[in-house]
């Protein structure tokens, strides 16, 4: 999966984090910014996103660095050396691997409209936005981990989305991987969010490439200019 999500202030992103019971006010100047979504239709690898986890019995939306794994500096966190916006299917019951744990303590969802994904190098280079349908948001399955410095005793998030094999259908526009779209109609979120499941194996049949829901594809010049370069193209769920 690129590094690059489409956070648009879109009705059906709101309307996704209300139904995990958030009440959003993003333009309130009383809310702590930690509680609120950031909305931006071209957000890269290692900008700041919101991601939504339950700690306790409490569901929260907290802003993180989108790159798990951080390293301190002297006065705060960078992104580490280690490309890690992304977590792969195949290293999550690795043990010491970035995500391990955090696979079965710290799963995420992080509400979004849309991706992109990059097919191709130079001028073969070939630019696809995915977005969901009118309508509706995408929840992507993701990691998160918390951070405290040593020195100054700040505290941090980090994230990444979790990615799995090239669908068929997408295979054309990203051979590489697909990221994990979360079903909405059914447990799915709620068991996600939950940190009293640490047995993963429910999670197992996740862990293959699947759309739950449709999406909208269309050709892109490149996401900084993001002009079309033809019609946007449906691809349709996979049955359940």
């Amino acid at each position: 999966m690129c590094g690059r999500l489409n956070i648009t202030d879109d009705p059906a992103v709101v309307a996704l984090c209300e139904a995990l019971g958030l009440t959003l006010w993003p333009e309130s100047e009383h809310l702590e910014q930690q509680q609120t979504l950031r909305f931006e239709r071209f957000v890269r690898a290692s900008d700041t996103i919101a991601f939504i986890c339950q700690q306790g019995e409490q569901r929260r939306l907290l802003q993180a660095t989108w790159w798990l794994l951080l390293d301190e500096t002297s006065t705060g966190f960078t992104p580490s050396r280690y490309t890690s916006f992304n977590t792969r299917y195949d290293k999550l019951n690795v043990p010491h691997s970035a995500g391990f744990r955090a696979y079965r303590s710290a799963r995420c969802i992080i509400p979004v409209k849309g991706f992109g994904e990059t097919e191709g190098k130079g001028k073969s280079t070939v630019y696809t936005d995915f977005s969901a349908a009118h309508g509706e948001a995408l929840a992507l399955g993701g990691l998160y981990r918390q951070w405290q410095h040593s020195q100054t005793g700040e505290h941090m998030y980090s994230c990444s989305v979790i990615t799995l094999p090239p669908h068929p259908k997408l295979h054309a526009y990203h051979s590489k991987s697909s990221p994990l779209i979360l079903p909405q109609d059914d447990a799915t979120l709620a068991m996600w969010l939950s940190p009293t499941i640490q047995d993963v194996r429910v999670f197992d049949h996740l862990l293959k490439a699947h759309l739950p829901q449709p999406l909208v594809a269309t050709h892109i010049d490149k996401p900084s200019t993001y002009n079309s370069l033809s019609a946007p193209v449906t691809i349709t769920a996979d049955p359940r």
